[in-house]
């Protein structure tokens, strides 16, 4: 009769090794923020391009269309030069605000959050990824609203190279709103109401030139994130413009974009873990 050791019949178990280290069965590390951040855009840039380019047209068909209208009002002086601006940050506010909503609204609804919560990202990389995907298409119309604002109201263009600033940072404040509305909806629907009721405002209040609010109504654009976005471009329009208030806007705008972007990704990951 032979004996046959435990280890080679079929089905055993294997013996554990108390004296392994633990770190053999630990995970890999998770990724850093810069790399999954670039995968995160890239991703969500090529996943986006054919879904949101019809969309962007319709938002540059829409500030032109507001433009239009606001020349049979406004004639020029610092009014267009507030018409002008508002359209064209009203480009990254459809896009960055209000898609931006709805998408993370239907990636919470559909338990898309899910499949990146496997994945070894940091919450910050997805949201901010997704942000700059969505705020990256805004370039093209942001860029054609202000063009032809300038040569229907008769502005002069020789400083829209600050759209290069305008652009990101209006765009990172109004794309973290989004987000965080779109994650903090319990329901896709009201996802959606918020982008579009953030997209009036932005509308309403960056449009309309100030001087005609009243008060009340004054303040709750300061309130607006978009609306030092607005205000910047359009101290460049002067003859001299003075470009302290141009970068205290800016720096108003992009300190809004930090905090509103953290929120989102406070947001993000509230909702993974439900």
């Amino acid at each position: 009769m032979s004996v046959v050791p435990a280890e080679v019949l079929p089905g055993s178990a294997l013996p554990v090794d108390e004296t392994a280290s633990p770190a053999a069965a630990e995970l890999g590390p998770r990724a850093r923020l810069w790399p999954a951040l670039g995968a995160v855009y890239r991703a969500q840039l090529s996943r986006a391009r054919v879904a949101r380019i019809p969309l962007l047209f319709v938002a540059t068909f829409q500030s032109i269309g507001i433009m239009i209208l606001m020349r049979g009002v406004v004639d020029g002086g610092a009014e267009a030069q507030a018409v002008v601006a508002g359209s064209a940050v009203l480009v990254v506010a459809f896009v960055a605000l209000n898609l931006l909503a709805q998408y993370f609204g239907q990636l919470r609804a559909s338990g898309g959050l899910d499949h990146y919560a496997t994945l070894p990202v940091p919450p910050a990389a997805v949201v901010l990824g997704a942000a700059g995907a969505y705020a990256s298409f805004t370039v093209p119309g942001t860029v054609v609203t202000a063009v032809f604002g300038c040569v229907l109201f008769g502005l002069p263009m020789a400083h829209l190279w600050v759209l290069v600033a305008v652009i990101p940072l209006a765009g990172a404040a109004l794309a973290g709103l989004g987000a965080a509305l779109g994650l903090l909806a319990p329901r896709p629907e009201l996802a959606t109401l918020l982008g579009q009721l953030g997209m009036s405002a932005a509308l309403l209040l960056g449009v309309l030139p100030a001087d005609r609010m009243p008060e009340v109504v004054r303040l709750a654009r300061d309130l607006l994130p978009s609306t030092y976005g607005v205000e910047a471009f359009a101290r460049t329009f002067g003859e001299r413009p003075d470009w302290a208030f141009v970068l205290g806007d800016l720096a108003v705008c992009g300190v809004v974009g930090v905090v509103s972007l953290a929120v989102a990704t406070w947001a993000y990951r509230r909702a993974a873990v439900r």
